[in-house]
């Protein structure tokens, strides 16, 4: 049984900055059991049977925190400060990647998309300033690129980011996503490779979203998953970001639930909420369950900013529950609590 970690209502914001009256707690879990497996779903993502080095964080180590329940909101775009960052967002018109540009903005931190079709940006996220949110080059073209195809990877892509959050995917199994060559093994690997392959490394972080389940697809139930080497190719691209000396944290999410919000407007995505999956876990490597877009999408950008993040790899699922919202320090302290010691 997972513990709650309780996310309330968040009426506004992808995640909010919650404020509790009460101090939270460090409760023990009970095992948590799987739910209901879903094998058409797109979401899980991931690759290879070989075990996470030390310096992964074979996570949630029976415990996670606690926090009581409140009645949040979440704080305006004018409550962040403005920001040094330049995160380059990757797969910015998927599920995850619209949250986490969403975030971004609200954060006042500054967004470049890299995009197969750039002009969705502005159907998606409004005609915004070219300070907070990158679609063009100075010349006016449009940032432009196909992570399958290494030529489109440009170097003026990545000039001034200083941050890299990469959430591309497919489904595991064949679907109309798979038309035009979008198949795991291009998009997970293939893709994934050429992207670390075109990076600076001057990168501050580079945070790739990934798939619980890719350590073990020989075994049931990721084994149906990975029928069509979803999860064998994510672990490959993992295995690649891992060996390229760049920065580093991969997101390994459950089942996700929650959208995607792909034909929604910037408003509705700021004011999407997790339903009642807000409570957060940061599992081991035997974690089974089904995780909010808007909580992998917090996950990712809170971990940009805390330093032991860096080289690990993070399972995380949500439950029922009030959570960490967007909180920076109930968050360090949910990853911390993951630490493999």
């Amino acid at each position: 049984m997972a513990s709650k970690l309780s996310f309330t209502c968040i009426p506004e914001l992808p995640l909010s900055i919650e404020k509790f009256p009460k101090p939270h707690q460090r409760i023990h879990l009970f095992p948590l059991p799987p739910p209901n497996f879903s094998p058409l779903c797109s979401s899980l993502k991931n690759n290879n049977n070989s075990s996470c080095s030390g310096l992964s964080v074979h996570a949630l180590k029976q415990e996670v925190i606690q926090t009581p329940n409140s009645d949040s909101t979440l704080d305006s775009k004018a409550a962040f400060p403005a920001s040094s960052k330049l995160v380059l967002v990757v797969g910015a018109s998927g599920g995850v990647g619209q949250l986490v540009v969403a975030s971004l903005l609200n954060r006042n931190i500054t967004s470049r998309l890299l995009l197969r079709d750039p002009e969705k940006a502005t159907t998606l996220f409004g005609n915004q300033d070219e300070e907070t949110l990158q679609v063009q080059f100075s010349s006016g073209l449009f940032i432009k690129g196909d992570t399958r195809n290494l030529e489109d990877l440009d170097p003026s892509i990545f000039e001034g980011v200083t941050h890299v959050i990469c959430c591309t995917g497919t489904t595991a199994f064949p679907s109309k996503r798979w038309d035009g060559d979008n198949t795991p093994e291009r998009v997970d690997w293939e893709g994934i490779r050429n992207l670390i392959s075109a990076l600076p490394s001057s990168l501050k972080r580079v945070v790739l979203v990934s798939s619980v389940g890719v350590t073990k697809f020989n075994e049931l139930p990721w084994s149906i998953m990975n029928l069509f080497g979803i999860l064998k190719y994510k672990k490959k691209g993992e295995d690649f970001l891992r060996d390229s000396g760049l920065p580093f944290t991969i997101i390994r999410a459950g089942r996700l639930t929650d959208g995607p919000y792909t034909s929604y407007d910037l408003n509705t995505l700021i004011k999407a909420t997790a339903g009642q999956r807000r409570a957060v876990l940061i599992g081991q490597d035997k974690l089974v369950g089904e995780v909010s877009r808007l909580v992998v999408a917090e996950a990712c950008i809170q971990a940009l900013d805390i330093d032991f993040t860096e080289g690990k790899v993070y399972e995380i699922n949500s439950v029922e529950g009030d959570g960490p919202g967007s909180d920076p320090q109930k968050w360090q302290e949910l990853f911390k609590a993951a630490e493999f010691k």
